[in-house]
Order: structure tokens, then sequence, then C-alpha cells
């Protein structure tokens, strides 16, 4: 939270002003402006109207602009001042169960909401000597992940999949069954048609009472798309602040890197792996590490990655799996099953279950992964009746569980579902599990 003499400095005008000088895309070139990168300006464009901007770099003695929205109507000449330095944020508990634009603007049609607070849209992530240890289990609602990819209030997580393998309806699972206090949720370059979707459907009025949903749509500015990320971080932080425990969810942070991308090579920055820019692998560490326990309280984050040709080795893919503390993986093969979530369990980690799973838990976690990974490697022979019963005796038991592991990983859209409801669940399939030993060969 930015102090008052803090705030004022920042809201003060400083007088500085410059003229248009040229347009390229969307980006706008301005001569005399002497602004800092990150400064907000306003773009007169006729008497009466203007536009807001954010500045991105420098070029050729010009100030490089980038705008809130389109520059129709802006005109060689057009006068520039600059508006502050610094961004901030409204914030208030009066922001559970409303929508938002990347402004902090309600978006649903209904009386803006109060907001007494203040919150810096690019806060410093907390220091890493005062980040309190993670060592208790937050429930997702969801029973794969409960019971097998475990995660802690303050982890960071992500979720990997192609396009339409369900990730937008495993966040709003996780929305209305979640233990968490308050739910942040960020679409990000989202089609239009999905936003109500997702809010009335996916989510729900149950999700929604206890959310902030903020919202950037396809066809708004790059800038808009990036600034969403922080605003929903923004949000998140606040109410961490107020000592409760958060689920950030965040679809997709793919989208966020794109945009961060066109930003860059609109000023200036040159192309690397596959056209991303150095800022946007220098971006995504920041946004990600505001998320994570505190010593007020914690910000478990779900970041969606939409992996370009199911390619888990793509760059973004492989950038952001390093820096997060596990990955979920949808396989799109599953949801062609008609297996729903489509957790891919073997090709998924949660790099915290052993600190917050008890040893009982871990140890059925491990024996049903090895089942799973036995009748995979076995799974051709066993369709076409090439496997002789008996060969091998844990293929035999992973082929009498199958139907009951399937059924404890798929979960359909309307049930409920706990931390301690998965581990008993889990328990039970690895008791059966034990009872062919005891038989004699």
């Amino acid at each position: 939270m930015l102090d008052v003499t803090s705030q004022l400095e920042r809201m003060m005008p400083t007088g500085l002003s410059g003229t248009v000088v040229r347009t390229v895309g969307t980006t706008i070139s301005v001569a005399g402006l002497p602004a800092p990168v990150g400064a907000v300006v306003e773009i007169e464009r006729a008497p009466g109207e203007s536009l807001e901007g954010e500045v991105i770099g420098f070029k050729d003695h010009m100030t490089l602009l980038s705008p809130f929205c389109e520059p129709a109507g802006v005109r060689h000449g057009n006068r520039v001042r600059l508006r502050r330095t610094a961004r901030w944020l409204r914030v208030g508990e009066a922001m559970l169960g409303r929508v938002f634009d990347a402004a902090g603007q309600a978006v649903d049609g209904k009386p803006q909401p109060v907001l007494p607070h203040r919150a810096a849209f690019h806060a410093a992530p907390p220091h890493p000597c005062s980040r309190p240890r993670i060592d208790t289990a937050l429930s997702t609602g969801v029973r794969a992940i409960d019971g097998l990819l475990t995660c802690g209030k303050g982890q960071r997580m992500g979720i990997f999949s192609g396009s339409g393998v369900g990730k937008s309806v495993l966040l709003g699972m996780m929305s209305r069954y979640t233990a968490a206090d308050v739910i942040v949720t960020a679409l990000i370059g989202e089609r239009g048609r999905e936003v109500n979707d997702f809010i009335e459907r996916d989510l729900g009025p149950e999700g929604l009472a206890k959310s902030a949903v903020v919202v950037a749509g396809s066809d708004q500015p790059a800038l808009v798309r990036v600034q969403a990320a922080a605003t929903a971080t923004a949000i998140a932080e606040f109410f961490r602040d107020q000592g409760k425990d958060v689920l950030l969810l965040m679809d997709s942070l793919t989208r966020f890197a794109l945009a961060q991308r066109e930003i860059g090579l609109a000023a200036g920055e040159p192309p690397t792996t596959r056209g991303f820019t150095p800022s946007v692998f220098a971006a995504l560490p920041r946004l990600v590490e505001r998320a994570g326990r505190s010593p007020r309280g914690s910000i478990t984050a779900f970041y969606t990655v939409l992996v370009e040709a199911d390619d888990p080795n793509e760059p973004i893919s492989d950038t952001v799996r390093g820096l997060l503390d596990g990955h979920t993986w949808l396989s799109r093969r599953l949801a062609a099953q008609g297996h729903y979530p489509a957790i891919d369990v073997l090709e998924s980690l949660s790099r915290l279950m052993p600190e917050v799973a008890d040893d009982e838990h871990r140890a059925a976690a491990v024996a049903l992964r090895e089942l799973l990974a036995v009748y995979r490697d076995h799974e051709d022979l066993i369709s076409i009746g090439a496997y002789r019963r008996g060969s091998n005796p844990r293929v035999d038991i992973a082929t009498d569980l199958l139907d009951d592991i399937r059924g404890f990983l798929r979960q359909p859209v309307d049930q409920p579902a706990t931390l301690e409801a998965a581990r008993e669940g889990l328990l039970r399939i690895y008791r059966k599990t034990q009872q062919p030993n005891k038989q004699p060969n």
C-alpha cells in the first residue's frame, strides 16, 4: 500500500508535455516529453476528447507510447501531457462479487463500488527471507489435484494444455469448491463470448460471491492485456495483506506473454526465441513472484499456459515450468475419451506435496501413480489380448483397480470435493492394492 505522502507526490501534475510526431501501428512517438517508462500520459485528439497511454520506451530522441485504447483520431502535432509517473489501483472489500476491467473499473453494469484503499500496480514481491515456509495444504475442490497433486497455501502451479481441453471448466470448479477465503480471476485475451460463459456457467453465483474477476478481451490493446494481469495480482495482494488465503486464477499466462511480446516489438526490442522479446522472459518472473505466502496471508496461484501445438517444450511452457512450484498437464487424449478433468497425473507434479501431505497420503499417491504407469506400459498388450494374467502381479492389480482409479480421477463439474474426501478415497484404493499381496502365489 502507498502512504499518503507518496500518493500525493505521484498524483501532482509535473507540467511536462510534448507533441505527437508519428504513429506506427498502435505505437505513438512523441517529441519533447522526457517522461519515465511506465508513466501515464494523456493525448489530446480533439477539443474535449483525449485518450490515455503509457510510456513504453525511447527511440531516436522520441518517447514511445502505447495507448489504452485504439488511437483513432490521433494526428501529427497533438499535445501530450504527463498525468502521473506511477500507477495505482483502488481496492477494497466491495470488489467481491464484481467484474472489473484492467484499470480497475467495474464493467458489470452495476454502480461503481466504494473502494477506500489504494494499491500499487507493480508492487515488489515479498522478500525471499520474509516468506514463511509453505506447510499447510489448500483444498482446490478438484479431487485429482487434492489427492495426487496436493497444493500448499502460497504455492504457484501451472495448468498446461492445448486449446479446448477444459482449462476454463477446471478453473470454474476450483472457484466454486475451493477452501480459499477469496478468489481473484483474471481472464486475459479471452473471446468476448467466453467471458459471460465463464462467469455464469463455470463460476456461477456461488463462485462469484467470493470472487473478483478482471477481464481484458482479445480485441483490446496489448498494454491493456498486460495490465489486467498486474491488476488481478494487485487485488490478490490487497486481500492477502488483510490476512486472507487467496486463490489467484489467471487464464492465460501465454496471452500475457504474447501481449508483452507485441509491446516489446513495437518498442524496438530484438526478437529472440520464436519471436519472443527479452522483456517477455523478464516480465514473467516479476509477475509470478508476487504470488506466494507472506507473514500476513497467502496467494495460491494457478496460471494456465496455452501450449502451442501441444508441445510441452515450447519457449513459454519451458520458461514457466521453471518458475512455478509444480505443473498440471491436461491431456487431449483423456479429453477425447470423455475423461474430465483431463488431468494426466503421470505428466503432472506438485513440488510441495511432500511438505503438506502426511506419510500415508504420499504413500497412497505413489502407489496409484505406479499402477497407472504400469498399466500404461502394458496397455497395448492388454487391449489386443496378448497379455497373460499372472505374468506380472502389478499389472494384474492395476487392471483389477483400473475402474476404481478412473472413478477417483474423474469428477463431474457439479460434484464438489474436499481435501479430506480426496485423501480418504485415495487411501481406499491404496488398501485394495495391499490385499493381493497377502494371498499365496
